[in-house]
């Protein structure tokens, strides 16, 4: 069972699946041995209960989000549901394999090390300059799970990831004045599900502080009539008291003002006025 942050659910959030490079990358290599590896156990007990957000996640996925060492908040994790035979692996290796297969998660498929081994289990890691930012722990069989196959499973903030695994990504990820990368969780944007023909709309999502806003770009009028607040408008001026928040994706600057209706994107262009969308109208 998965769990994830998720202060504001974009209506377009089956957007797009990650494309592939191009070139065949090894899901497992050697690494290098950190200069803290994990060392706590391998097999936590997963708990699950009716509260939400990080806590909740924590303790949802067990060792994986134990071995984490995210700058920020976990943002995904959990147990992994039943298989049936044939489904699990028959080495460690094939049981990482079987996690994407089995659980189709939003993360890289190479580049994994096998932190820690031990009978019947094995962590597997994701680093960036030397910190584990994905974890799989893969085991063998255990209860409904025969072979080997995922266990726990846990991950940071996309922001975490490589720029070249994100870029491929549906999410676009902002950064702050000074270029740093910011939590999808804060801030994000995407284009328009093709599935739905909004491709030629763009969606930005304001999350934690801002209390989970969603606001669109629609200068072409392909979004539902009544599914904004307000009409897109890509010619206005900026308001007084609006403030530049610091967050930038290319040429975009967000400003924002007092009124949570409508988000300024000032371009090199001009300001454009993106409306709030309302919520639950996502398309079918």
């Amino acid at each position: 069972m998965r769990a994830r942050v998720v202060v504001t659910t974009l209506l377009v959030a089956s957007a797009a699946v990650a494309c592939g490079s191009g070139k065949a990358q090894d899901l497992v290599v050697d690494g290098t041995v950190p200069e803290a590896p994990y060392s706590g156990p391998l097999h936590v007990p997963v708990q699950h209960g009716d509260e939400d957000g990080v806590r909740a996640v924590r303790i949802a996925s067990g060792a994986a989000g134990r071995a984490l060492e995210c700058d920020g908040q976990i943002y995904s994790g959990g147990g992994s549901d039943p298989w049936s035979k044939g489904d699990g692996g028959g080495t460690p290796e094939d049981g990482l394999r079987a996690y994407f297969e089995i659980e189709q998660p939003d993360v890289p498929r190479y580049g994994y090390r096998a932190e820690r081994k031990e009978k019947d289990r094995v962590l597997y890691s994701f680093d960036v300059g030397g910190r584990t930012k994905v974890a799989v722990v893969v085991a063998k069989d255990q209860k409904n799970r025969p072979g080997w196959g995922p266990e726990t499973s846990a991950s940071c903030d996309p922001s975490e990831l490589p720029a070249s695994f994100t870029d491929r990504q549906w999410y676009e990820i902002w950064t702050d004045r000074h270029g740093e990368r910011l939590p999808v969780t804060e801030v994000n944007s995407s284009a328009g599900p093709a599935h739905c023909d909004w491709q030629k709309a763009h969606f930005l999502s304001l999350g934690e502080g801002n209390k989970g806003r969603l606001y669109a770009r629609d200068p072409d009028g392909v979004l539902p009539e009544g599914m904004l607040t307000s009409p897109y408008d890509g010619d206005v001026r900026m308001p007084a008291g609006a403030h530049d928040t610091g967050y930038r994706f290319h040429g975009r600057q967000l400003w924002l003002t007092g009124d949570p209706g409508k988000a300024y994107v000032r371009t090199p262009e001009g300001i454009e006025a993106w409306p709030l969308v309302k919520g639950g109208r996502g398309c079918a």
